[in-house]
C-alpha cells in the first residue's frame, strides 16, 4: 500500500542526493569571474582566473552567463567580482542614459557605483557590419551607406545587437536603412547563415576569427556610428581591499593584447578547437611569464562535474515539486472551486517560456543554481498536480461510499483507499515532470547553473557537434534513468493488485 511517508522518503532521498552533490570543498575567499556568451569573453575570463591563481588566490569562472545586462547586474549585486567589458558598450548601452562623454567621465561614474576599471587591455573590438566578399563585389558594397540601395537584402543580427542602442535601432536610424527582413539570432549562428546564403548581412566583432574563415568583408562605417570598444576589466572596488594582490594581477593585462593577438586566440578556439583555458594560459606564459598550467580537466572529469551539477538542479527542484504538488492535487480534488484556481495557476506557469522564466528569477535570486532550481520547481508542478487531481476524481463513487460505510474517516479514506487507487496516475505525473525537468535543466547553463547545458552552449558557440552531444546524450540517458527509477519505485510501492503487470488484459 502506498503511503504518504513513501513519497516523503523518496523526495527526501532525491533532495539529499542533490544537496550532497552541491557541497563544495573550498572555504577560502575566492574571486568570482564572469564572462559573456562569446568566445573572446570566455578567453579573457580564463585569463583573469589564471592571473588570480598565479598570485595564490582562489578563483572561479562563471562562463557564458549571457549578455551585457546579466553580467552588469551580477557585478552590481556582488554575485561576480569581475568580468571583461568594452568601453563602447558601457558608454553607448549600459550607461547610455547617463550621457557620459568619454572614458574619464566613465571611470568617475563607475567609481560612484563602487565599480573600478582597469586601463585598456590593448585592443579595440568594435562592431562592424559584414557581408560575404563575393556579395560585396557583386553588389558594389563598400560602405554601410551602400546598403540603402538594396532594400531586399536579408539582415540577421545577434540577439543583443537587435536591442542595443548602439546596435540595429541606432544603426538603422543613422544610416536610414530601408530593410524590413531583419531577424535576431545567436551571434555565432549568424555566420553560418551567411555561409549558407540564408542571410546577407550581419554584425561582426572586429576580432572575430570567422571574418577571415568565412571570407567576409567589413563595410566602412562611413558615418562613424560605432565608437571605440576598448577592452577593459570591470571589478568591484571592494575587491581591491579584500584581495589586493588579485586586482594588481588583473592590471598586468593592461596594454599587452593587440587586435591581431586577440584574433589569433579567438581563431585557435573557434577554428582549431583548442580549449579556452589552454589558449589563455599559453598567451600569459609567453607575455607575462606566469607558470604553465596543468592540463585542463579530462573529458571524464568534465562529464562527472556536469552530472553532479545537473543532479543538483533536478534532485532539489523535483523533490520540492513532489512535496508540494501532491498535497495541492489532493486539495484540488476535494474542493472543486479552489481546485480550478490551483490548476489554473499551475497551467499558467507551464505556459511561460522556459528561458523567460529562468531570466525572471535573476532579479530575485541572482545567477547560478537558486534561480534555475526555482524555475524548474515551478515547471514541475503542473503534471503532478493535474495527475493527482485526475487520479482522485476518477475513483468510482461506489468505492468511496463503501469506505464511508466501513466507518473510515476522511483521513483514513485518503490514506487507505484513495491514494492507493490514484497512485498510478500520481506516478505518471511524477515521471512526466521528471523527464521534462531533466531536459529543461539544460537551460540552467544560460544563467550560470552549469549542468549538461554547459557543453551544449559551448558546442553551439564553437559549432562543435561533439560538444553538443556531450551534453545532449547524457541528458537523454539521465531522463531514461530517472524514468526507470520511478518505474521501479512505482512497482515496489503499489499494492500488488494495482500493479500494471497484475491487471488482467481484455
Amino acid at each position: 500500500m502506498i503511503r504518504r511517508r513513501h513519497l516523503l522518503t523518496l523526495s527526501t532521498l532525491l533532495l539529499l542526493t542533490g544537496a550532497t552533490a552541491s557541497v563544495g570543498a573550498a572555504d577560502d575567499p575566492e574571486v568570482v569571474v564572469g564572462s559573456k556568451s562569446f568566445t573572446e569573453s570566455v578567453i579573457l575570463g580564463e585569463m583573469l582566473v589564471q592571473l588570480a591563481e598565479d598570485v595564490g588566490g582562489a578563483a572561479r569562472h562563471r562562463r557564458q552567463l549571457g549578455g551585457t545586462r546579466v553580467l552588469w547586474s551580477a557585478l552590481l549585486e556582488g554575485e561576480i567580482d569581475a568580468y571583461p567589458e568594452y568601453t563602447g558598450t558601457l558608454l553607448r548601452e549600459t550607461l547610455a542614459e547617463v550621457g557620459l562623454a568619454d572614458a574619464a567621465e566613465l571611470e568617475r561614474y563607475l567609481s560612484s557605483l563602487s565599480i573600478s576599471m582597469t586601463p585598456p587591455l590593448g585592443f579595440n573590438n568594435t562592431y562592424a557590419i559584414g557581408v560575404k566578399a563575393e556579395l560585396a563585389d557583386r553588389m558594389e558594397l563598400r560602405r554601410i551607406s551602400d546598403l540603402r540601395d538594396h532594400p531586399d537584402l536579408i539582415l540577421g543580427f545577434g540577439n543583443e545587437f537587435m536591442e542595443r542602442s548602439d546596435g540595429w535601432p541606432g544603426l538603422r536610424d543613422r544610416y536610414r536603412l530601408p530593410q524590413q527582413n531583419v531577424r535576431g539570432l545567436d551571434h555565432d549562428l549568424a555566420y553560418r547563415g551567411l555561409e549558407s546564403g540564408a542571410l546577407h548581412v550581419t554584425d561582426l566583432y572586429s576580432t572575430d576569427a570567422e571574418i577571415a574563415y568565412y571570407g567576409l568583408r567589413a563595410l566602412e562605417d562611413d558615418l562613424a556610428f560605432f565608437p571605440r570598444y576598448d577592452a577593459v576589466v570591470l571589478y568591484r572596488t571592494d575587491l581591491a581591499h579584500r584581495l589586493p594582490r588579485i586586482v594588481s594581477s588583473f592590471s598586468r593585462l593592461a596594454g599587452i593584447i593587440d587586435e591581431k593577438s586577440m584574433s589569433r586566440m579567438n581563431a585557435r578556439v573557434k577554428i582549431h578547437g583548442v580549449q579556452e583555458e589552454r589558449v589563455a594560459n599559453e598567451f600569459l606564459v609567453q607575455t607575462l611569464e606566469i607558470r604553465e598550467r596543468a592540463e585542463p580537466i579530462s573529458e571524464t572529469g568534465r562529464l562527472w562535474q556536469h552530472t553532479k551539477e545537473h543532479l543538483v538542479l533536478v534532485g532539489v527542484s523535483l523533490s520540492a515539486a513532489i512535496l508540494l504538488a501532491v498535497p495541492l492535487g489532493i486539495v484540488a480534488a476535494r474542493q472543486q472551486r479552489l481546485g480550478q484556481i490551483i490548476l489554473g495557476i499551475a497551467g499558467v506557469l507551464q505556459t511561460i517560456p522556459s528561458l523567460a522564466l529562468f531570466v525572471f528569477m535573476i532579479p530575485v535570486l541572482g545567477i547560478g543554481g537558486p534561480p534555475a532550481i526555482v524555475a524548474l520547481f515551478l515547471y514541475s508542478l503542473l503534471p503532478i498536480v493535474r495527475n493527482t487531481h485526475a487520479g482522485l476524481r476518477d475513483i468510482p463513487p461506489s468505492i468511496i461510499d463503501s469506505a464511508r460505510a466501513l466507518g473510515l474517516p476522511p483521513g483514513g479514506r485518503l490514506r487507505i483507499v484513495e491514494l492507493p487507487m490514484a497512485a498510478r496516475s500520481i506516478f505518471a505525473g511524477v515521471k512526466t515532470s521528471a523527464v521534462i525537468n531533466v531536459g529543461t535543466a539544460t537551460l540552467g547553463a544560460l544563467i550560470g547553473a552549469g549542468g549538461y547545458g554547459q557543453p551544449i552552449l559551448t558546442g553551439i558557440r564553437l559549432d562543435d557537434m561533439g560538444l553538443i552531444l556531450q551534453g545532449a546524450v547524457p541528458a537523454a540517458l539521465l531522463a531514461l534513468v530517472v524514468q526507470g527509477l520511478f518505474d521501479l519505485v512505482e512497482w515496489r510501492l503499489l499494492p500488488r493488485g494495482l500493479r500494471a503487470a497484475d491487471i488482467p488484459r481484455t
